[in-house]
């Protein structure tokens, strides 16, 4: 497994879900620019509950980003060309306004 830190925009307000055996989590949708300028999607899951909490702070296209186990993916575009994405297990989660998260979080 890769650890990595991935910053981004999130691309729609992050969702609490809820698992087969009752425990929550939290998926959001991040685009990430690449060096060469290309736009990478990072599919992210949060288990634990201060990084969903912090996640769930968020909203459609705020700055944020998230530290955590990342696995490469390939997909399919509309004309079948192959695109890269990203999955992360996020274990941190870093925003702009840090303070006002945090408050919440703890709050």
């Amino acid at each position: 497994m890769i650890q990595a830190l991935i910053a981004g925009t999130l691309l729609a307000k992050p969702e609490i879900r809820e698992g087969k055996n009752g425990s929550s989590f939290t998926l959001a949708k991040l685009r990430s620019v690449a060096g060469d300028g290309e736009s990478l999607i990072v599919n992210a899951i949060a288990f634990s509950p201060q990084a969903s909490a912090m996640l769930l702070a968020l909203e459609d296209g705020d700055a944020v980003a998230v530290a955590g186990a990342l696995t490469p993916k390939v997909w399919l575009d509309k004309q079948g060309n192959a695109r890269p994405a990203l999955d992360m297990i996020v274990s941190r989660v870093l925003a702009a306004d840090m303070s006002e998260l945090i408050q919440g979080v703890r709050g």
